[in-house]
């Protein structure tokens, strides 16, 4: 009986090693583990932010890296000058892409301003004296002057290329060159946003290469809204 106790105790304590170890692992399996130290991430503003197209503020000249795209209308008053024989009257639309070439220029004086290159894209019709149609490529050279205020005048001038239906008397064929110069002025609605007014002198002429070369000679007045970036 002695013995047989004994074994018994003996089990027991085996028993009892073997279960305390799985135990004390379950217990701490069931203990949360503890939160990691916060970690200070950098904060990111996803709305970059945008800058100014301005040196200092509004009319105050602007950035040299400012950009801008114009949608423009107006009409082209013809007259018979220069030896052209006809009058032709022009509807016309267009869209310009503009990039200033460097920073403000003749600081301290009054012709402070931005030299700018803008590129059009036009298109159009003659309704007089009969109808036809034209579209054209025109690189230009703007200045614009720094005046401090919302109002923005500026100089103008380009030449580029047109293909048109306008024929003889005066023109010659499809391809004709065209020369522009003109004053203006733009008024900020806001600091990217502006209409502009402007009236340009433009001819259209082969250059000779054909004949006849008589031209086309006019008046336009556009009016755009021009965005900045």
């Amino acid at each position: 009986m002695t013995a047989w106790k004994t074994n018994n105790r003996i089990f027991s304590c085996l028993i009892a090693l073997w279960v305390a170890p799985a135990t004390l692992m379950d217990v701490r399996a069931q203990q949360p583990s503890p939160l990691p130290d916060p970690v200070s991430m950098p904060e990111f503003n996803l709305e970059s932010e945008r800058k100014s197209i301005w040196e200092n503020g509004i009319g105050e000249g602007f950035r040299p890296e400012a950009q801008s795209i114009s949608l423009s209308a107006g009409a082209t008053y013809g007259f018979a000058a220069f030896g052209a024989r006809e009058a032709h009257d022009l509807a016309l639309v267009s869209l310009t892409y503009g990039h200033m070439l460097g920073h403000v220029l003749g600081e301290g004086h009054w012709y402070r301003g931005n030299l700018e290159f803008r590129l059009e894209l036009f298109t159009g019709a003659q309704f007089s004296p009969r109808s036809e149609w034209l579209v054209g490529l025109t690189p230009h050279l703007r200045y614009n002057f720094a005046t401090g205020t919302r109002w923005i005048p500026f100089l103008d001038g380009g030449a580029g290329v047109t293909a048109t239906g306008i024929g003889p008397p005066d023109l010659s064929g499809t391809f004709e060159f065209n020369l522009q110069a003109g004053v203006g002025v733009q008024w900020f609605l806001k600091e990217n946003v502006a209409l502009s007014l402007e009236a340009r002198y433009v001819h259209w002429s082969c250059a000779g290469l054909s004949k006849p070369n008589l031209g086309l000679n006019g008046v336009t007045g556009m009016l755009g809204l021009t965005f900045f970036f």
